[in-house]
């Protein structure tokens, strides 16, 4: 597992989550950064905690991860109830912006990975209107299926022409986690990110809610309203389960800290002697 020493890590549900705020967040990219071959950044929310107690593979994904950002607020609130009252939601769309905005990282070169067609070049575009000193190395807007070992060689050789140091992957959850998983070893690249729908929402493909919104944990009900016929399964199939499931860890873990130690009885004998 590719990490840093002395990690503050929630339990939600098996899935270790960096129990951490936007500041110490871009500290510790920095910190990888520093690092050959740091590895990758998942942001995890309900639906990728929800799918790594489905398939073992997601599960390892996570753990495997140099860093893993609560991209959601029921995993700050669990978070919370373990004592980790510092700890702050860091979606993977603002977290790209602040790591484009960071002086620490200008200079690197970034690539795009993920979206639709020609959704990459929007973002690229987008990215530069207001980021005008970023460097977007290159650009690739994968198929919606794990690549061909073909594929995977001509993205391989993109990213050593562009000599990009940080690669930016949009594919939806699972399926970003477990490409980097997969690949880490194999792609020339210093820092993966995971970053879900940001290619979407930094191109106005998803309007973005305001921030009370996102802090009252109600940012999925904004995204339903807006795809309800790709969502709606997916909230209905996690968000109770994880409810029902958070619940009963939290229970257990409460139950555990409250319980009295256990003082062994004297024995007759050993009364007896003294």
């Amino acid at each position: 597992m590719t990490a840093l020493s002395n990690r503050p890590l929630a339990d939600v549900l098996g899935v270790s989550v960096d129990a951490i705020d936007m500041p110490r967040c871009l500290d510790r990219i920095a910190a990888l950064l520093e690092k050959s071959g740091a590895g990758y950044v998942c942001a995890a929310g309900v639906h990728g905690v929800m799918e790594a107690q489905r398939d073992p593979e997601v599960l390892r994904a996570y753990r495997d991860a140099a860093l893993t950002v609560p991209d959601g607020m029921p995993l700050v609130w669990t978070g919370w109830m373990q004592s980790h009252s510092t700890m702050s939601r860091i979606a993977g769309p603002d977290l790209m912006l602040e790591v484009l905005r960071d002086s620490r990282f200008r200079g690197l070169r970034h690539f795009l990975y993920g979206g639709g067609p020609g959704v990459a070049q929007q973002l690229k575009r987008s990215l530069l209107a207001r980021f005008p000193a970023v460097k977007i190395a290159g650009t690739c807007e994968p198929p919606y299926r794990d690549l061909t070992e073909e594929e995977l060689m001509d993205l391989e050789a993109q990213l050593v022409e562009t000599r990009a140091d940080v690669l930016w992957i949009g594919i939806s959850c699972p399926r970003q986690e477990l490409f980097m998983a997969r690949h880490m070893s194999r792609l020339p690249v210093r820092l993966m990110f995971g970053v879900g729908a940001a290619f979407d929402f930094h191109t106005g493909r998803i309007r973005d809610c305001s921030p009370w919104i996102k802090q009252a944990g109600l940012q999925w009900l904004h995204r339903l309203l807006q795809e309800p016929r790709r969502l709606w399964r997916r909230y209905l199939r996690n968000n109770p389960a994880f409810v029902y499931r958070v619940g009963l860890q939290l229970l257990r873990e409460r139950m555990t800290t409250a319980q009295p130690a256990v003082v062994p009885a004297e024995s007759p004998t050993a009364a007896k002697t003294r």
